[in-house]
This record gives structure tokens, C-alpha cells and sequence, in this order.
């Protein structure tokens, strides 16, 4: 048996290394390496895939929320709704702008913003909402723009672990994931399900006259070289990681799938361990796994599991283990320990077991198997 990895990049890597070294030939023969053609091919492809208008390509996933809320030029102070139980950069952009961080629940099943609580959260100075499409699956977007159309919010997909995840209205009309709300921003880090081979990002959005101001800002604000209408970043999707995630575009749906064949096993077998909570797909969703996160009943086994795992070669991860609201960083807004309890407890309950395209049935057994184990020595 191979060894385990979380995300087994080079075996994925293998299986695609012809094409991918083809790509990147192309642009080390024409040294194009910045705003190069195949950045406009890569751009125009992943539109297509996610059928949106507008794809403006970005250094990495966090640049992209970020120039997301510099094109709305909010006012310091205003207030951005943003759920507690996500990775920091989804909260760090918004106080990095001077605007302030109101925290809210997540579902205890899902891990998605709860819409309850958000809505209870709106103020007269709330500008915008930012639901978090976390672990693969959407969260309640119907729902969401529904709230934020009747009280003029914006709102701004955090997409970098969901990208290719579909979103079905009570209609029965589909969206992809980040394509629904005013702007949606995603992340090409590597071990995402659309991971490039360094930092990447996008942003997605429908509304032309937001996307050519989105261009200019992620170009030091320049429509026209030399010429800066507003202030911007350098922040672009340089052409060798363009070409890489060219590639890799073409198998998204076979990444999600494979994923999603993993996470059926697991869920059919930790279905039975009294111990586990297998993640719950909400029906208006579909999962596409970037991670495979579940629940266990009792806290304190937690970082035992963990332990054991580890001890036996099975890598395992806790995202995240403290919540943004309690985070040293953010003690500034006022937040204590018992202000969300549910984010509370998924922090110090969840845990995510390896889950990846290239996943060997023997390399699954061996996991399950272990799991299986701690738990008839822990029983009790």
C-alpha cells in the first residue's frame, strides 16, 4: 500500500504530466509568463465550465474577496456578515478594508451559514453578506438572496472549496457554485479540487460594469497601462499556473466524482458507528468534497483519534479548531467564548479524514479499519 496522503497531489500529478509539461513548454518557448494568452484561454474556459460571464483571473483566493470589496469602496466601519466557522482569510479581507466583522452561526449539519441567525444580524450599516460554501457543498442561496435583494446587500460567494458544486433553486434551475450571489471569489492553492502548482485565484461575477472595475484593481487600478483610474493591487494569475489549471479544468468533473465515490464509502460505513456524524448534503447542493468532515459525538476523543490515526500512518486534520470570533486577531470586536455555541462545538468536535482523487481502495480500507479500531478500544 502506498503511503496515505490527505490530498495525494503527485499521484494526481502523474496521470496528467504529459499534457502538463506540454502546456508549460508552451509558455517557457514564448516566455509570456505574465497576462499571457493562455491566461485569457484559461479564463474564457473556466466561464464556459461555470457558465458566468465573467471570470477575472487573481494571485491567489484571498486577493480575490479582497478586490472584491474594494470595488464596492465601502465606507470604514460598515458591516460585513460572515460566518465564525471558516478559515481566516474570509474574515481577515474584511477588517484588512476597515470594515467590521459580524459573526454568525453555522448549521450543526451542514457547516453553512445559518440564515436565522444571519438575517437576526442585519443592521442599518450591514453592506454586504459573505456565505462560506464550506468543506464542497452551498450553502442556502435562494434563501440568502432573497434576504439581501428585499434590504439592498450584496453578496459575495466564498467558493475556494466548493468550485463545481451545484446549487439547485425550488425552481429546479442550477447555478454553479459562486455564480449566484453579486461576486463569488475562489482559490487555485494547490490542494484545492481545481489546484494549481503555486498561488492562484479568480473572481466570478455576472455584472459587466463590476467586472471592469474588478480588471483594473487587480492591475494597480489601470484600464489603460500607465494610466490608474483607481487604486489597485498587483494581483495576477501568472501563465504557467494558467496553463497547469488549463489542464486540470478539463477533469474537475471526474476530481468531483472520484471524491464524491470516496466519500459514499465513508459515509456508508461511518453511517453505522454510533460515535460518528458522517457529513449531511443539504438537498439544494451537491458535495463535491474538498474535505470529508464529520462529527464525533464526544469532544475529548477528538485529539485522541487524531493521535491514533497518526501513530498508524493516517493523516488526519482539524478545520478549524478555533473559532474566528475567539481568534487573539479579532479580539478587538468583542466576542467571548459562549456567543456561538454551535461553532463552538463543531470546533472542538470536527475532524477530517483523507480524501482525494487518487484514493486506493486498499488505502481506504486501511483507514477505515483504523478508525473502526480506536473506537472498539474506546467504547465506554
Amino acid at each position: 500500500m502506498k503511503p496515505i496522503q490527505m490530498a495525494d497531489l503527485i499521484g494526481q500529478y502523474q496521470k496528467i504530466k504529459d499534457e502538463i509539461q506540454q502546456e508549460i513548454g508552451k509558455v517557457l518557448d514564448t516566455a509570456t509568463f505574465i497576462n499571457g494568452p493562455i491566461v485569457k484561454e484559461f479564463q474564457a474556459h473556466l466561464e464556459d465550465y461555470l457558465s458566468v460571464k465573467h471570470v477575472i483571473p487573481c494571485a491567489n483566493g484571498t486577493d480575490a474577496l479582497q478586490v472584491i470589496m474594494m470595488a464596492y469602496a465601502f465606507k470604514p466601519g460598515a458591516e460585513v456578515i460572515v460566518p465564525s466557522f471558516t478559515y481566516v482569510a474570509t474574515v481577515e479581507v474584511i477588517a484588512l478594508l476597515g470594515l467590521k466583522p459580524v459573526f454568525v452561526e453555522v448549521y450543526p449539519d451542514t457547516f453553512n451559514m445559518n440564515i436565522e441567525d444571519m438575517e437576526s444580524k442585519i443592521t442599518d450599516n450591514t453592506v454586504a453578506i459573505v456565505p462560506v460554501h464550506l468543506y464542497g457543498q452551498c450553502a442556502d442561496m435562494e434563501r440568502i438572496m432573497k434576504i439581501a435583494k428585499a434590504r439592498n446587500l450584496k453578496v459575495f460567494e466564498d467558493t475556494a472549496q466548493a468550485i463545481g458544486a451545484d446549487y439547485t433553486f425550488s425552481d429546479g434551475a442550477v447555478a454553479k457554485a459562486g455564480t449566484i450571489g453579486d461576486a463569488g471569489s475562489t482559490s487555485f492553492f494547490p490542494s484545492k479540487n481545481l489546484g494549481a502548482y503555486g498561488d492562484g485565484g479568480a473572481i466570478t461575477t455576472n455584472d459587466d460594469e463590476l467586472a471592469a472595475k474588478l480588471r483594473m484593481i487587480v492591475n494597480h487600478g489601470q484600464s489603460e497601462r500607465y494610466y490608474h483610474d483607481s487604486i489597485g493591487v498587483n494581483s495576477r494569475l501568472d501563465s504557467i499556473q494558467a496553463a497547469i489549471l488549463n489542464v486540470k479544468l478539463k477533469y474537475l468533473d471526474d476530481y468531483s466524482a472520484a471524491r464524491q465515490k470516496v466519500a459514499k464509502r465513508y459515509n456508508d460505513v461511518f453511517s453505522t458507528v454510533s460515535e460518528i456524524d458522517a457529513p449531511l448534503t443539504a438537498d439544494f447542493t451537491t458535495h463535491v468534497y474538498h474535505q470529508y468532515t464529520v462529527k464525533l459525538k464526544s469532544a475529548e476523543k477528538r485529539d485522541a483519534l487524531n493521535k491514533f490515526l497518526a501513530e498508524k500512518g493516517v493523516p488526519s486534520m482539524i478545520y478549524y479548531p478555533v473559532p474566528n470570533h475567539l481568534q487573539k486577531a479579532y479580539s478587538y470586536y468583542g466576542y467571548k467564548e459562549g456567543d456561538f455555541p454551535i461553532t463552538e462545538d463543531l470546533c472542538s468536535r470536527v475532524i477530517s479524514f483523507p480524501i482525494h482523487t487518487e484514493m486506493e481502495a486498499d488505502q481506504q480500507d486501511f483507514i477505515i479499519e483504523n478508525i473502526l479500531k480506536f473506537f472498539e478500544k474506546n467504547l465506554g
